[in-house]
């Protein structure tokens, strides 16, 4: 039986208001306010938290307390509210290469949706960082494609589909996907790993993103970043946990927990102090 969903606060919070229509300019614009809204974080598996998949869980904490999460909270979120749009919407599974061409051959560990509307067929991605897809894109292979941020491409489809951006001149993968159907079973034992497993990324690093209109903002670990879009990036390390917790709050409107395992966890991000000379 399908979760039941609360379109009203979701639509508060990512500023929503036109029609409902399940369209492909419906989908566009939900596509663009949700990571402009809604930021990606990673706070709860760095302090050991359970992650929870569960429609009251992601809306406790991604609407009402005015949180983020990662890719499956995000795409989870936003695959039920397009369902409950009436959307023909259903999750697929990636291999992350962005940062490791290798992981080609690596289990897959990122979420991401397939959107039907009327016999054409999109991906939809809420969650992947500080590369989250800003705008749906048409599955169809060697055809560029702008966002609202970057370009991109799918090419492949035989069954390996890989997104790639364009950086700069230069086309980079982002993830590998097939559109085999999935059960959210795999879905909730890969959430499960990627949120408890002490070497997963997501227990060892800070990782932080939101991408309004214009610009990608970013947090990896103390530093920093500011990305206007086809512009110079501007970088910062910051240098104590304070200016950590200011810039989760202020730039990415985070509703900091108040938690001393946080704090110890931001600690380990921050520069040792230097020695004075004697």
């Amino acid at each position: 039986m399908p979760e039941k969903v609360n379109l009203n606060a979701y639509f508060e919070r990512i500023g929503f208001a036109g029609s409902i229509a399940p369209t492909a300019a419906t989908l566009e614009l939900l596509h663009a306010l949700h990571p402009a809204a809604i930021p990606f974080e990673n706070l709860s598996p760095l302090v050991g938290d359970q992650v929870l998949l569960d429609q009251q869980s992601l809306e406790k904490k991604l609407l009402a307390e005015k949180r983020g999460g990662y890719c499956f909270e995000h795409n989870f979120l936003f695959m039920r509210m397009l369902a409950d749009l009436e959307y023909d919407v259903r999750p697929l599974l990636a291999r992350v290469i962005w940062t490791n061409p290798e992981a080609i051959k690596a289990p897959p560990t990122h979420m991401l949706l397939l959107v039907d509307i009327k016999g054409q067929n999109y991906i939809a991605d809420v969650g992947f960082g500080g590369m989250s897809l800003t705008a749906p894109l048409r599955l169809k292979p060697d055809v560029e494609q702008p966002t609202p941020h970057e370009t991109y491409r799918l090419v492949g489809g035989d069954p390996d589909w890989t997104l790639q951006a364009r950086i700069g001149e230069e086309w980079r993968g982002v993830y590998v996907f097939t559109t085999d159907r999935v059960d959210e079973v795999d879905l909730w034992d890969i959430n499960r790993d990627l949120s408890g497993n002490p070497a997963s990324p997501f227990t060892l690093q800070l990782r932080v993103a939101l991408s309004p209109t214009g610009r990608r903002l970013k947090l990896r670990n103390n530093v920093f970043t500011i990305q206007p879009t086809g512009e110079e990036a501007e970088v910062r390390e910051l240098l104590s946990v304070e200016e950590i917790r200011a810039v989760l709050a202020g730039e990415f409107g985070i509703a900091v927990p108040e938690s001393e395992k946080l704090d110890a966890k931001l600690a380990g991000f921050v520069p040792a102090p230097s020695q004075p000379v004697e």
